[in-house]
């Protein structure tokens, strides 16, 4: 009989203190030490976004003041009245222990944040020891290397992270494959899976996680207390609040053939959409994991439900879709539309955003966790970001500033597109010796045969750009005076791209001398797109 793993007193989330020193928490000293902490310090982006979605619910039933809960449906009638109710709950500064003690220490949560309990594991399903079997009905565990994200998984997988193999496969200590567990979750792939036989039909295949291939975007405050206070979404007017409300722990088994229960704010919104079910074999002490199954846990459709913490971008359609994930963009570039209203652009801000305590604005900053992901396997990179001090410019508490930093956005994009074309458009000239170099000539592109300066000028104007951009926040610069330090970034990115030696040869000084003239036409009053 192996060993527990309480969620509960076990130091499994990295934290920094205020202080500066880390330490490793379990989930009651995080709450009841929240205004202790400066920092969320878990080392894989993607589990903690998950974590977060997790504690919010959380903290929206020990959150109360004189009785009044977060999740109080009578409070969610009146959205005035659920803002008062955040206000006072900050002035608190503090989760009260007790009330912590008493939501962790309720009967019906027995053994629930257990990661190794036999009935009721931590956000898995036990059933799959019995359910994800071979023909012969012999166990068939997915292994744990397709658990922990960034290890090969397969007799031939490559070796990117570490010697890890299916063939001589490496335990995971339980801290962290909780982070997995979580990451996987809301972030985990679509396509083929490890079979699941609920009747006599035996499938094999699922969908993507409900948080795949996007990005997360949390108010960040000075201390844990205030970011987990306001990471609790408000009530939203297509969601159900008046209904019984449950997270996973906090209600029976699901069955995977019936129904989806409604969606209702906030647990099952953010914690009760997974697509995936998975249950943790642990070593007979229940320090490491040694064996995963990880397979499907609903065929219904998806629920459609807006995520508070995404932004939406419109689709060519005029639907709108959640942002995705880059792994080479900047957080600085989506500071626009968490700054500006809905109603001014294609971009709808994170509700999460929304109606922030105007006295912490000037303390706030955002948080980003992406995933860069295709929607069915393919894993590229995953990233965390901080902003500075920047949620004090919305365009509620000051439009000319929000406004500012849309213009040198814009300017930024725009001439990272024109350097993109422009560069494309110096190969071309430096390398076909058919390609007519004289000024006006039209230059047709082959999509396929970029060449590599145009890479190579990006890599380097990106990061120039971004130091341009902070510049020009923190000075009062005219709209005429925004596009030439990102148009000189450009030319100077061009220049190292193409490199010195090169600029002897005269087909390469005629194509730098036509890229050149593309990049300063965008100071041109009426430069084109």
């Amino acid at each position: 009989m192996s060993g527990g793993f309480d969620l509960r007193v076990e130091p499994w989330i990295p934290v920094r203190l205020l202080n500066g020193k880390p330490d490793r928490l379990g989930l009651c000293d995080l709450f009841k030490r929240a205004h202790e902490i400066g920092d969320l310090e878990v080392p894989v982006p993607p589990a903690a976004a998950g974590l977060l979605r997790i504690l919010a619910p959380i903290v929206a039933r020990i959150a109360a003041d004189d009785g009044d809960r977060l999740d109080d449906p009578d409070v969610a009638e009146d959205i005035g009245d659920w803002f008062s109710l955040r206000e006072r709950v900050l002035k608190a500064v503090q989760f009260d222990p007790d009330v912590v003690d008493a939501y962790f220490g309720r009967e019906d949560l027995a053994g629930r944040f257990d990661l190794f309990h036999p009935a009721r594991p931590f956000l898995q399903d036990p059933r799959l020891r019995v359910e994800c079997v071979d023909p012969k009905g012999e166990p068939n565990p997915s292994g744990v290397n397709k658990l922990v994200m960034g290890r090969p998984t397969g007799v031939n997988g490559a070796v990117l992270f570490g010697h890890f193999t299916d063939t001589a496969p490496v335990p995971v200590p339980a801290a962290e494959a909780t982070w997995h567990l979580i990451a996987q979750l809301y972030y985990g792939p679509s396509g083929q899976c490890t079979p699941r036989r609920i009747t006599d039909e035996r499938t094999g295949s699922g969908d993507a996680a409900p948080l795949r291939k996007s990005i997360s975007y949390f108010p960040w405050g000075p201390d844990l207390f205030t970011t987990l206070v306001l990471a609790v979404p408000s009530p939203q007017d297509d969601l159900d609040w008046e209904a019984q409300d449950a997270c996973p722990w906090e209600e029976d088994l699901t069955a995977p053939l019936g129904p989806l229960p409604p969606v209702t704010w906030p647990g099952r919104m953010l914690t009760g959409r997974f697509r995936h079910a998975a249950l943790l074999v642990p070593s007979e002490d229940g320090r490491t994991v040694v064996d995963a199954y990880l397979t499907w846990s609903t065929h219904e459709p998806p629920q459609k439900v807006r995520d508070p913490y995404q932004i939406l971008d419109r689709r060519k359609d005029g639907d709108f879709q959640p942002r995705e994930a880059d792994g080479a963009r900047a957080l600085w570039r989506d500071l626009d539309s968490l700054l500006l209203k809905d109603s001014r652009q294609d971009a709808r801000r994170p509700p999460a955003l929304e109606h922030l305590p105007r006295s912490l604005l000037s303390r706030l900053r955002v948080r980003a966790y992406g995933f860069d992901q295709d929607g069915q396997q393919k894993d590229s990179v995953w990233f965390r970001a901080t902003s500075p001090q920047v949620l004090q410019w919305q365009e509620e508490n000051d439009a000319e500033m929000a406004y500012h930093v849309k213009r040198c956005h814009t300017a930024a994009e725009k001439t990272g597109d024109r350097l993109d074309f422009a560069a494309r458009i110096a190969w071309k000239l430096a390398t076909d010796t058919n390609a007519d170099p004289s000024p006006k000539a039209k230059i047709k592109l082959d999509s396929r045969k970029p060449g590599p300066w145009a890479s190579a000028a990006l890599t380097r104007y990106w990061p120039a750009a971004e130091e341009e951009f902070w510049k020009l926040t923190k000075s009062g610069h005219t709209t005429a005076q925004v596009d030439r330090p990102f148009v000189d970034a450009a030319l100077a990115a061009l220049d190292e791209a193409i490199g010195h030696a090169n600029r002897a040869d005269i087909r390469v000084a005629r194509a730098r001398h036509r890229a050149r003239g593309l990049l300063l036409a965008l100071l041109q009053p009426s430069a084109p797109d």
